[in-house]
């Protein structure tokens, strides 16, 4: 033991030893432009285009006047110093005490668990070296924070600090984080909002309370905590009093379009070029985001989600995809029904289990195996032994329908003849068909999985669902084309994933029992849409999740409505209630230019008794259907 501890003394001492020796090297041979504390450059946004060259969002500073260091309230001050630089007034830019002990900890556990910058060393790592996690930057750092402690005074390096530090979601500076989260100035803001504050900037991208409300009101109490127990700024009342307020943001009354897609976008290009080119690299972000179609599908979506709310459930939520068949192009996206009370994205994060809506891939496989749409099978009561015992499915409305087609049992969602059409080709076939439609990495071959006992999110689902729409190909969906910076260069360029899946024979024949149920709905509807339409359902046991996805030959869209913790919506709530009345509406205001699906010249359309099989020569019989062979 005595060795392992004079080891690690000597490591740190050699460690400490060159570093100062490259400090001091460094520090004859290295220079700053200092005039950068006086007049800092706020760059230029980073705007997002749609896909007819619409500007509809940017990411840019949120900054507000630099505030004196005079008007800064004590407290806040002190919130900062005790959560960023203990010794902020007494070092000269660096503390060799801090070094000394973050050195030893991480060398103690063999990676870095502690880090030693100054509040000083934070402003030049912002105005001058930037963040980049590399030795000779971090000796840079302290170079400059020495240099810039003896040209100015601590209270010029403390205002230029909190005037320029990064609180997220682009807030930069202690008046425009203020403004934001409160609706206040600085001058107004109480000690618990102080520390909240100060809370913020070693972590913005866990602590921001925009995003993340629960995150950032532990971290306060930890800086609370400190101003108390550790540097004695407050009394013991002002603690407890503090701990205990109330510190919720405040809502941003300016509405933007798609905030889900653009949090999505802000995440993803954070890091690809780090926050601050974001925010102030004037990039170019061509999406695939279509801003009329977006703003339209808004509208649609929160009108049905409030009157679910009203009707069905208080606290149901969903999200909706609409994307461009051929191009697997995200036209609209919506991942809530209100963004400023949940960041959560229940279109793209969300997994919930897909119910009848796994049915589609069961009979892609069965079609791809050889078997056919007008087959019949027998809908009875069965029994089988599983782990826990027998299992006897039933129908969602507890019938029983006798001799029936496969296709009308995909088309009327029916349980049994999907669980027969399951055994028939064997649970291993689905598996794998589900793995190539990448929903499912791998899955458990159980019978249950013809009731749709998958967790999947709506983007997988959507992407699924194009395939029967796109000749059995299918291609990643997505909502960004490329990156352009200030030159005009492409610093990034999507390749969304494209594949062939299953053959245009099978796409076409599952895609054409899709349409069954769509066409007599047609039938009885005074107000419908102008193009073919093929589409399926989904509903899970007790009604956690409400499914629809469709598509038409120009777009998929696809619908998940549930509650967020996954308990029931009610008794009978079925998709074809919540999520369908929706679709139609949505798919009623997207543009026209096919009517029509071109299945595979080679598929022939017959028709058929939907019950027995049997080819029929006239589509005016009730029980005649239309399928391809």
């Amino acid at each position: 033991m005595k060795k392992v501890i004079v080891f690690i003394f000597f490591i740190k001492v050699v460690c400490l030893s060159f570093c100062l020796g490259l400090f001091f090297f460094i520090s004859h041979h290295h220079t700053i432009d200092f005039s950068s504390l006086e007049r800092y450059d706020h760059g230029v946004p980073t705007r997002l285009f749609d896909d007819e060259g619409v500007e509809w969002a940017r990411f840019q500073r949120d900054i507000r006047s630099p505030v004196p260091y005079t008007q800064l309230p004590k407290y806040l001050i002190h919130a900062f110093v005790a959560a960023e630089d203990h010794a902020f007034f007494r070092h000269s830019g660096i503390s060799l005490k801090g070094i000394i002990r973050s050195l030893g900890v991480n060398i103690y556990y063999g990676s870095k668990r502690q880090g030693a910058s100054t509040i000083t060393q934070q402003l030049v790592k912002l105005l001058f070296v930037g963040s980049e996690k590399t030795f000779i930057r971090k000796i840079k750092e302290q170079i400059g924070a020495l240099l810039i402690e003896r040209r100015y005074t601590k209270e010029q390096i403390l205002e230029t600090y909190l005037n320029h530090i990064y609180f997220g979601c682009g807030i930069y500076g202690v008046e425009a984080a203020c403004q934001r989260f409160w609706h206040k100035s600085v001058h107004d803001v109480s000690l618990a909002e102080a520390a909240t504050l100060a809370g913020i900037v070693r972590s913005p991208g866990n602590y921001c309370p925009l995003l993340y409300p629960l995150s950032a009101k532990k971290r306060r109490d930890v800086i609370l905590a400190s101003m108390y127990t550790r540097m004695a700024f407050i009394s013991e009342e002002e603690y407890a009093i503090a701990c205990h307020q109330d510190v919720s943001v405040q809502e941003d009354n300016n509405t933007q379009l798609a905030p889900h897609v653009k949090e999505k976008i802000r995440i993803f290009i954070e890091k690809l070029i780090g926050v601050d080119q974001l925010y102030r690299g004037g990039f170019i972000v061509q999406t695939t985001l279509n801003s009329a179609l977006q703003t339209q599908a808004e509208k649609l979506f929160t009108s049905q989600v409030r009157y679910l709310r009203k009707e069905v459930a208080p606290s149901i939520d969903g999200g909706l995809i609409t994307l461009a068949v051929g191009t697997g192009e995200i036209k609209s996206l919506i991942g809530g029904f209100d963004f400023r009370v949940s960041k959560f994205n229940r279109a793209l994060q969300a997994r919930r289990q897909l119910g009848s809506l796994f049915k589609t891939v069961i009979y892609a496989a069965a079609i791809e195996e050889g078997k056919r749409f007008s087959d019949t099978i027998i809908d009875e009561p069965i029994a089988l032994s599983s782990g826990s015992g027998v299992w006897r499915p039933k129908n969602n409305m507890g019938q029983f329908e006798g001799v029936i087609t496969r296709a009308f049992a995909l088309a009327h969602s029916n349980n049994i003849v999907t669980i027969k059409t399951l055994l028939e080709i064997g649970c291993d076939k689905a598996v794998e068909m589900a793995r190539r439609f990448h929903i499912a990495d791998s899955l458990e071959p159980y019978p249950s999985l013809a009731l749709g006992c998958i967790d999947c999110s709506l983007e997988k689902v959507i992407g699924m669902f194009h395939v029967f729409a796109n000749h059995g190909e299918y291609i990643e969906p997505h909502m960004l084309k490329w990156i352009k910076d200030m030159q005009g260069k492409k610093i990034w360029i999507n390749t969304p994933k494209k594949e062939s899946l299953i053959a245009p024979r099978v796409a076409g024949q599952v895609a054409k029992v899709l349409s069954i149920g769509l066409e007599r709905a047609r039938k009885r509807s005074k107000s419908w849409i102008t193009s073919e339409s093929i589409g399926k359902s989904g509903t899970t046991n007790d009604s956690r999740s409400t499914w629809f996805v469709g598509a038409t030959p120009d777009f998929v869209t696809g619908i998940y409505l549930g509650n967020d913790d996954n308990t029931s919506l009610g008794k009978n709530i079925y998709g074809s209630g919540t999520a369908f009345p929706l679709w139609l509406e949505i798919h009623k205001n997207l543009p026209v230019t096919k009517k029509d699906f071109s299945f595979d010249s080679r598929l022939q359309e017959i028709i058929i008794h939907e019950r027995t099989g049997e080819q029929l020569f006239s589509k005016d019989d009730p029980a005649a259907i239309a399928i391809l062979i």
